[in-house]
């Protein structure tokens, strides 16, 4: 009998809660630790960007509108589905990356744990972000936190999970959805979370996953006007400068990370409240008190 040959993964980009091929025919081999080729993954265009960002704008007021309750209760699914798929995405990151797999199981463990913290988020914010505010006159006056809108993410190259899952859940928490670019090094546990959203109850279009090079997308990223926030982690100095111009137009929000390895594993660092307050806006409401 002939040899059998492998046959080797072709992986789709993630957009409104499908897995289409990119419009652009490219493609990119990833590697493991031996430079074996393990999977291919597709290079996204600038029309797959704005696919994804029409996708998260024809959810962007259900996904807003929906109760904290059930923005919670979508979370956890997903930390129930990581954890349910633990073994995998801990080879994929340990083949992938210089890490050990006990350093590999930790990330997808912090991972977990994330969205479990992000979960426990979603009806407490609003007491620690908003407030009743004294004023001189027969009126209260409240400030009431609101989600911003459709959240652009350009996550780290590493930790390529923890930080993907640590920078899409802290908008989907408030109600934002998103529209987020894979680490260009590592983009296989990408991959596999835009497989754990499919089976995780998520609305289709409230997260869009998107690998290939991010330097051609940071630009057409911050130049879209449907895009609200844009939140980028561990930046160069001349993306950085690339993304505050282009935003500065469509007058977006920009929320710049910078952490170390360790840091991202610290809650106290990556998911405080602080963390969601940028993909809110307060509305203040006024109200006569009775005299």
């Amino acid at each position: 009998m002939p040899e059998r040959l492998d046959i080797i993964k072709t992986c789709k980009l993630f957009i409104g809660g499908s897995f289409p091929r990119t419009e652009s025919g490219r493609s990119a081999p990833v590697h493991d630790g031996r430079g074996r080729v393990i999977a291919h993954v597709c290079i996204a265009s600038r029309k797959d960007l704005r696919e994804a960002v029409e996708s998260a704008r024809r959810v962007s007021d259900s996904w807003a509108d929906a109760s904290a309750y059930l923005r919670g209760q979508i979370l956890y699914r997903m930390a129930e589905m990581l954890e349910s798929r633990r073994e995998e995405f801990a080879s994929a990151i340990s083949t992938t990356t210089p890490l050990t797999p006990a350093k590999a199981r930790r990330e997808v463990d912090a991972s977990v744990d994330r969205l479990v913290r992000f979960a426990g988020w979603t009806d407490k914010f609003q007491q620690v972000l908003g407030c009743q505010n004294p004023v001189a006159g027969p009126y209260y006056n409240f400030s009431v936190p609101q989600p911003s809108g459709i959240t652009g993410i350009l996550s780290p190259d590493a930790p390529s999970l923890l930080g993907l899952v640590t920078m899409i859940s802290a908008p989907l928490c408030t109600g934002c959805p998103v529209v987020a670019v894979a680490s260009d090094s590592t983009p296989l546990p990408a991959v596999l979370l835009g497989e754990v959203c499919a089976t995780s109850d998520i609305p289709g279009g409230v997260v869009n996953i998107l690998t290939g090079n991010r330097a051609e997308l940071i630009e057409p990223m911050a130049e879209h006007r449907e895009v609200q926030v844009i939140a980028a982690a561990n930046l160069k100095p001349a993306q950085r400068e690339l993304i505050q111009t282009a935003a500065a137009d469509g007058l977006k929000r920009i929320h710049l990370l910078e952490h170390s390895d360790s840091s991202w594993l610290d809650d106290d660092a990556a998911a405080s409240p602080w963390e969601i307050d940028p993909y809110l806006d307060t509305k203040t409401i006024w109200h006569p008190s009775a005299t």
